[in-house]
């Protein structure tokens, strides 16, 4: 007697969405998430249990031009519908699939990742359209001497004074690649890159940008922050509906 042998395959899923009715990413007892909505629709449309990993978790209020999850199913995806597709007639309209991609059986949306990037979002006028999606600073900030303090964030691996307390992680040490502030039309956007982040890092960091900005911390000052390792020397955090997670990426031998 000859038995079949299904195959586990694991797919990384391209998707965005806009955070302001959702409690994150991540699953949580008391509140809808991000996580629930697409593992619900993706059970439902797939008629199997799914389990989705995301690359990393956004807080309540934070949004994502890009995020990569990742789940298995056995065997082959079905031929006879798009699966972006449906999931996108599917979903609500405040989440959107870019695209569904086969990778290597151990590949890891979270841990195989080799950098991301965010943007904050900040506007310096009243904005009706942007209320959810910008956060809005009344008083004149100084962005050059904000995009001369962010440049010596290079300088530094340990930014402990700029994670949220108590966390779970083996260490704080992150390598910034990229930090500036661009104007764009009537937005200023702070963009950050980096291999990884801590928790409330990229808001402690705009927090305490804003501060330099209102000419209240020097760079020396903003340099002693990150240099103290402490939490409670660093600004208040921005609030989350001006960040967004925007890019990932990858290895190239992740995918098939």
């Amino acid at each position: 007697m000859k038995y079949l042998c299904t195959v586990k395959k694991r797919f990384f899923i391209y998707f965005s969405y806009k955070g302001t009715a959702y409690h994150g990413w991540q699953i949580q007892p008391n509140g809808i998430s991000v996580q629930e909505v697409l593992t619900g629709a993706l059970c439902t449309i797939l008629r199997t249990e799914i389990e989705l990993t995301g690359a990393g978790r956004t807080d309540t209020g934070v949004h994502a031009k890009l995020m990569v999850a990742h789940f298995d199913v056995e065997g082959d995806l079905p031929i006879e519908f798009d699966l972006a597709s449906k999931l996108n007639s599917f979903l609500p309209n405040d989440i959107s699939i870019f695209k569904i991609t086969e990778v290597q059986p151990d590949a890891h949306a979270r841990f195989d990742a080799v950098s991301r990037r965010y943007e904050y979002h900040v506007v310096t006028k009243k904005n009706v359209f942007k209320n959810e999606l910008a956060a809005r600073v009344s008083e004149l900030l100084d962005f050059e001497l904000m995009n001369s303090a962010a440049a010596t964030l290079k300088e530094y691996r340990d930014f402990t004074s700029f994670s949220k307390l108590h966390t779970d992680v083996k260490t704080n040490n992150c390598v910034i690649s990229h930090a500036e502030w661009t104007q764009h039309e009537d937005e200023w956007i702070f963009t950050i890159q980096a291999d990884r982040f801590l928790r409330n890092m990229v808001r402690a960091i705009v927090g305490t940008l804003f501060e330099v900005g209102r000419h209240k911390m020097t760079i020396e000052e903003f340099k002693a922050v990150i240099e103290q390792k402490n939490r409670c020397k660093a600004g208040t955090s921005v609030p989350a509906h001006g960040l967004y997670l925007v890019d990932i990426q990858y290895p190239e031998n992740l995918f098939l």
